[in-house]
């Protein structure tokens, strides 16, 4: 049965438009303010942002047909938002390209999304490293190098974006609400990515649904370190912003913890978006007054641990941490925590205009396995043996898969996934549960656990852990200490220099349950 939470509805009518008209709707709420900047400190206004989205889309339609797929390999920039928005001008569409994937899975990502053309640029690409990458990508697809675009604008195109930046309603090639917005890949945390189509009414229904439940104000400032290929990073970081009438301000990398805590306070950022392996590093390296400006910070994609919150709530004169969660599926803002009823272990509250419902899982006692279903939420995923098809979901019900409990307020607590539960003895463990004790225990290290075979008790955990002094009794006895049950203390811990991460700051489990399955 469909529960619909009690936190409202999103007018049809605030989602019920493409995303380049919703762009210029923006302009003509805000004004032509500035809106958009990156690490080289060049900031366009909306106008700016419309026109270059006008001569480089006008550009790329030449090499391009209407409707096509174009992958999109850039970085977090003003480049690739003027890209992104270049492309919906001309009615093409977006593949977000995830170059820390590797070359398997990207060229796997562009057979699945029938892409024949990648967009990118020869200064990322070398400062990045990725010349090999990229000559292998060429087996699969066209390699068009903006930098080699740019050098091919000259007046005729500048006039043309003057007068498309002034009407650009009448320049714009015309799509729908319901047409592709972006086609992005899942993270590939538990196995091989998926292709998401999200219409560009998701996008855009994402966006409305965060500003109804948060109140931004159109004076603030996002600071966005996610790639754009993590969908956190695409629409938290870009759509939501320009939308709202905030700047947004994009930096390539989220590796570079001193550099952006560096920038936080000089571009006076007021909200932070990253995951917690991030918002972590951050935390350890700046300074006390490098987080004066922000308003607060917002993680998802993975659990925020308890050392993360300790740090901004001692460090930084306790700068609040909204916990929120998410799925690509869902474009991405499923949940997320108030500033003002802010509830640390939870993952705050579902967003307007969304339903859900709980189905039991057998074996875990409270709550059950999510569903959903809302404007956010994708038709399907693209069907495995066709590009242009879709396998759609089942009366528009996304299975995330996530087994959760939400109390009678509407807080959701993550008690993990599905396949993420070990049997043991007859009895389900939850392996996320299980890395939360290990956290307690060791709350400087980095710790995953997994399930393999065992002839005994058909399954046992393993705790892969970057912590040196992790000892198996020493856990059994913090185990003892907390009440957590013997079942759930792993008999064996492998360490590792580095617990391995996918590029977006998620653990990487299907790398990490390999290193098990080999060393067990």
């Amino acid at each position: 049965m469909a529960v619909k939470p009690q936190h409202g509805t999103v007018d049809r009518k605030a989602y019920d438009l493409p995303l380049f008209d919703a762009l210029v709707a923006a302009r003509a709420r805000f004004g032509d303010k500035e809106i958009l900047e990156d690490q080289d400190r060049n900031p366009l206004t909306y106008t700016g942002l419309i026109r270059a989205a006008f001569v480089l889309g006008r550009k790329i339609a030449e090499r391009t047909r209407r409707g096509e797929r174009v992958g999109v390999l850039l970085p977090s920039s003003v480049g690739v938002v003027v890209t992104f928005f270049g492309l919906h001008a001309f009615g093409r569409v977006p593949v977000m390209l995830n170059f820390t994937a590797g070359e398997a899975n990207l060229k796997a990502a562009l057979q699945t999304a029938g892409v024949k053309r990648i967009l990118t640029a020869k200064r990322f690409i070398e400062q990045a490293k990725l010349n090999d990458l990229v000559t292998a990508l060429q087996a699969e697809a066209e390699i068009t190098w903006l930098d080699d675009i740019r050098a091919t604008i000259g007046l005729k195109d500048k006039l043309f974006g003057l007068a498309a930046g002034l009407a650009p309603k009448r320049f714009r090639v015309r799509t729908k609400p319901s047409d592709p917005g972006v086609v992005l890949f899942t993270s590939g945390s538990f196995g091989a990515p998926k292709g998401v189509v999200l219409s560009q009414a998701n996008l855009i229904a994402n966006a409305r649904q965060v500003a109804q439940h948060i109140d931004l104000k159109p004076e603030w400032v996002m600071f966005n370190p996610l790639p754009t290929f993590h969908s956190f990073g695409l629409t938290g970081g870009v759509l939501l912003p320009l939308f709202q009438g905030m700047k947004a301000f994009e930096y390539p990398s989220p590796l570079h913890a001193k550099q952006i805590t560096d920038l936080l306070p000089k571009v006076k950022a007021s909200i932070l978006f990253a995951t917690d392996t991030f918002l972590n590093q951050y935390a350890r390296v700046a300074e006390p007054d490098d987080f004066k400006t922000l308003e607060f910070a917002v993680a998802g994609a993975e659990k925020v641990r308890d050392e993360t919150r300790a740090l901004f709530n001692t460090k930084f004169g306790g700068v609040e941490l909204l916990e929120g969660y998410g799925a690509t599926e869902a474009a991405p803002v499923v949940a997320v925590n108030h500033p003002d009823r802010n509830r640390p272990g939870s993952v705050g509250q579902i967003l307007p205009g969304m339903e859900y419902r709980l189905k039991t899982v057998e074996g875990i006692k409270g709550g059950g396995r999510l569903f959903l279903r809302g404007p956010n939420v994708m038709e399907g995923y693209i069907a495995t043996d066709d590009p242009l098809a879709l396998d759609l979901l089942k009366d528009g019900w996304h299975d995330t898969g996530d087994v959760v409990d939400i109390d009678p307020e509407g807080y959701i607590t993550i008690l993990g996934r599905v396949k993420r539960f070990a049997k043991i003895g007859g009895e389900m463990v939850s392996l996320t549960a299980v890395e939360g004790l290990a956290q307690g225990a060791w709350p400087e290290g980095r710790h995953a656990v997994v399930a393999v075979p065992d002839s005994r008790k058909g399954e046992k955990l393993v705790l892969v852990t970057d912590w040196n002094a992790a000892q198996v009794a020493d856990l059994a006895e913090w185990a003892r200490s907390t009440g957590a049950p013997e079942l759930a203390v792993p008999k064996k811990i492998l360490k590792v220099k580095e617990v391995p991460v996918l590029g977006t700051g998620k653990t990487d489990y299907v790398s990490i349950q390999k290193l098990a399955d080999a060393e067990t």
